[in-house]
């Protein structure tokens, strides 16, 4: 999985060097202040040598450090806006790699996964791993370099001291170890349930109009409620999780305060620690605490990231559709299609269409055959659940048979490309769904390269033409979402698709 998160870093190690580089400075130029208050309490000021050099010293030094606190904004500044354009840019990689991975997926996966979910995924899931990615590396290398300058000083100054303040790390490791290992959980359940809400928003908005019609919101706002419940549930969980580990973490690393006072009082008071050495020590100790805590605090943000990536590859990770290596392009198409034996039977039986009603959990085409000679015309007359919509929905391939084969002009369609085979089919779904934008873009959907004398024929022989031409911008209206700024007249929407 880590090799692969490293892979959208790829075509910005560039600017994610430089990101890293600044990093570096910022950690360096964060010693600058131990270093000369030390340098000050032990060399400078008890030196009464030197006379009012020493006020001329305090204000060099002081000049310095100001002058690398200027240099530290900028570093900041820098990290901060262009890490983040890093990370938004590789979550629009991937999100473009999810949604081509998603139209390569077949029609079967659609069946178990609700849109909200997957729309989860593609959002909310990606902007965590678009806040991981920036602020990951940046703060492990950031507070990692400052901890190691941090202990290196502090073992110049003193090294059992510094013994006794690193002592209390393992405590720390080992309590965030277990304790994450509960939030990963957590974290994860949280997730799902937002999806599910996510879901339960999409699949209410989409068909608020029935919902309307049928007067049943409280039904779908009992059905939000219960989702909305579940995920308060799961999020509690997770913020207890989280205020486990925080509430530990923090108090080990409060420890470091009381272990500080103690050692450094003892080794102060027999003379084997100066006063100057004790106060830079405090100083210093702090740039060992700050960071740490500032990785511990960044685990919240780690695991939603990582727990987001996870769900990412999980679609990533899907098979696609299969296509015969083999497989060729239709030419010269005559329209002879066979099924042979074919049987058919959907996995999910809890999300069918109109197929569901009667199938009672059996095959919903058993050792079906026949032939339909190219240029017939044939009516599949039946009851609701014999199978009409799966048969058409077997021809472009959308399904794969579990037995028996089916043929188009005696080539078994499983060698031949998808691309031509759906190519080569016209279909007016009974679910006519019409995409937000004008009236000409969906009548070019499919043939995106279609002129405009192609498009009024095609909408003369749809019998739309005359509708079209009476509105006031004619073929750029715009028809909205599933074509909701239509007339009310069904036929038109229908007309409108036969014209792909």
């Amino acid at each position: 999985m880590l090799k692969r998160f490293i892979s959208y870093y790829k075509p910005y190690k560039l600017m994610f060097s430089l990101d890293m580089l600044a990093s570096l400075f910022i950690s360096l130029i964060a010693m600058g202040y131990p270093i000369l208050t030390h340098t000050l309490l032990s060399d400078i000021l008890p030196n009464e040598a030197l006379g009012d050099k020493r006020l001329t010293f305090i204000f060099v030094f002081t000049g310095c450090l100001l002058l690398c606190y200027v240099v530290r904004s900028l570093l900041k500044y820098f990290v901060q806006y262009y890490g983040h354009v890093v990370g938004v840019n590789m979550q629009a990689d991937m999100r473009r790699d999810m949604f081509k991975k998603l139209q390569r997926l077949p029609f079967s996966y659609y069946d178990e996964h609700e849109t909200g979910k997957i729309m989860s995924r593609m959002v909310n899931d990606l902007q965590d791993v678009s806040e991981l990615a920036h602020h990951g590396p940046e703060n492990f290398f950031i507070s990692g370099v400052t901890i190691l300058l941090s202990v290196i000083y502090l073992f110049t100054i003193n090294w059992i001291f510094t013994l006794f303040i690193i002592g209390t790390v393992p405590f720390l490791l080992i309590i965030s170890y277990f304790l994450r290992r509960k939030m990963n959980v957590s974290f994860t359940n949280m997730r799902k349930a937002i999806a599910g809400v996510n879901a339960n928003v999409e699949s209410s908005i989409t068909g608020i109009r029935v919902t309307k019609a049928f007067c049943n919101s409280d039904i779908e706002y009992e059905k939000f409620d219960k989702g909305n419940k579940h995920f308060v549930k799961e999020r509690a969980v997770a913020y207890k999780r989280m205020g486990q580990f925080l509430g530990s973490t923090t108090f080990v690393t409060d420890v470091f305060n009381v272990v500080l006072l103690l050692v450094g009082g003892i080794l102060t008071l027999k003379g084997k620690l100066t006063a100057a050495d004790f106060a830079t020590f405090v100083i210093s100790v702090n740039l060992f605490i700050n960071p740490l805590t500032q990785v511990i605090n960044f685990v919240e943000q780690f695991q939603n990231g990582v727990t987001g990536f996870k769900r990412f590859l999980e679609i990533m990770d899907e098979p696609e559709e299969m296509v015969d290596s083999d497989a060729i392009e239709l030419a010269d198409i005559k329209g002879d299609i066979e099924f042979d034996n074919v049987s058919f039977e959907y996995k999910n039986k809890d999300i069918l269409d109109e197929e569901e009603e009667l199938t009672n959990n059996k095959a919903v085409l058993k050792n079906v055959s026949f032939k339909i000679a190219a240029g017939k015309k044939v009516a599949l007359v039946g009851p609701s659940g014999g199978g009409k919509t799966t048969i058409c929905h077997l021809i472009p391939n959308f399904y794969k048979p579990n037995e028996g084969v089916i043929k188009i002009d005696g080539i078994d369609i499983n060698h031949i490309t998808l691309d031509s085979l759906r190519g080569s089919i016209g279909m007016v779904q009974q679910d006519v769904f019409l995409f937000n934008g004008s009236l000409k873009d969906n009548i070019i959907y499919g043939n995106p390269g279609a002129t405009m004398d192609m498009v009024i024929e095609a909408s003369k022989k749809a019998n739309i033409h005359d509708y079209i031409m009476s509105l006031d911008n004619g073929y750029d209206t715009r028809i909205g979402e599933r074509g909701v700024r239509l007339s009310g007249d069904k036929s038109k929407e229908l007309r409108l698709r036969e014209c792909f």
